[in-house]
């Protein structure tokens, strides 16, 4: 049986794993594109049912955590 959740979260740790990849790399632009990508994602995700709660605050403290991270990477 297909799962939503499991398909809800690859994709989110796929964005995780590029983030990781740019900010390696110093992609700044990309790495901000993922980092708001997995912030619109998590929220869609749980708000359309296919993110539990618990996932959804695991993956929003990661965003909360790349933005601030983040605030001062500029070029």
């Amino acid at each position: 049986m297909y799962n939503i959740f499991s398909a809800a979260q690859r994709e989110l740790e796929q964005i995780i794993k590029e983030l990781n990849n740019f900010l390696a790399n110093n992609y700044k632009d990309a790495a901000h594109e993922c980092r708001l990508a997995l912030g619109e994602k998590c929220e869609a995700y749980y708000q359309s049912g296919k993110l539990s709660r618990k996932k959804y605050l695991y993956y929003r403290n990661l965003y909360q955590q790349y933005t601030q991270k983040m605030k001062n990477y500029h070029h």
